[in-house]
């Protein structure tokens, strides 16, 4: 993990995150929200956010492990909400919409985003972060 003051606290709640990732995405589908939203848009916007999070907080060497993982749990999601038969369906464009949002978070990580934990750090220090590796 990249030196940070706080850094076992920005852990804690990406893990925090996905536990709500899979408690949201596993419940049975009478109990979910109506939402106006494209649940593609959802899984992007969702795999793209934990990317982000996770490459916050890990050097560049870590970020294809991070999307490994994070791909690994979408297709562990997948198969779960196939194997549950309470209203949800295994779907293989749920699986491209993950993809595609940690692909979109890879980039934005590489453009300069990633190692955001350092920036709060060096801000909250009232110093210029050290740079990620």
């Amino acid at each position: 993990m990249l030196g940070v003051r706080h850094g076992r606290f920005w852990l804690v709640i990406g893990w925090l995150l996905i536990i709500v990732a899979f408690v949201v995405c596993l419940l049975p589908g009478k109990d979910l929200p109506e939402v106006q939203l494209s649940d593609k848009y959802e899984h992007t916007i969702l795999y793209l956010i934990l990317t982000l999070w996770f490459t916050g907080l890990y050097p560049r060497s870590r970020y294809a492990v991070i999307a490994t993982a994070l791909f690994v749990m979408g297709v562990t999601i997948e198969i779960a909400q196939g194997a549950m038969h309470l209203g949800r369906t295994a779907d293989v464009h749920d699986v491209m919409a993950n993809t595609a949002g940690i692909l979109i978070g890879l980039m934005l990580a590489l453009a300069g985003l990633g190692g955001w934990a350092q920036w709060i750090d060096g801000w909250t220090r009232g110093r210029a972060p050290a740079p990620i590796d």
